[in-house]
């Protein structure tokens, strides 16, 4: 389980949630952007679960700290899968892909223009 510091407050919850926060957040900011997002969280002192609405990326620090948890840790596997489907969570897919060039019969090398034209 995790800490989250945000704006003066802390919310505890699971530490994929906590893994994705974090990484989400510095993804939304690499971008210049700032996004609203919700996460599961638990109350310090008794098993009921939650929701904590955070604006997250540009402006909007995210400090994540492990926290002692002797009670069974909720499940929060579904949210944390949800904000890693967000348009800017970084993933193995976002990698440079090689560049390949179209062969096809309209696609010539021209010296002159040092690359590819079109005919």
């Amino acid at each position: 389980m995790r800490r989250i510091t945000y704006a003066g407050e802390t919310v505890i919850t699971t530490d994929d949630v906590a893994e994705v926060l974090v990484d989400l957040t510095a993804a939304v900011a690499s971008a210049g952007r700032a996004d609203a997002v919700a996460i599961p969280i638990v109350f310090e002192g008794s098993d009921e679960v939650g929701e904590a609405e955070l604006v997250i990326g540009v402006g909007n620090d995210v400090l994540s700290v492990p926290v002692q948890w002797t009670k069974e840790e909720p499940d929060f596997s579904e949210a944390a899968a949800g904000l890693r489907q967000h348009a800017l969570y970084p993933n193995e897919t976002d990698t440079v892909a090689d560049t390949s060039f179209d062969d096809g019969p309209d696609m010539q090398w021209d010296p002159d223009l040092d690359g590819f034209d079109r005919r």
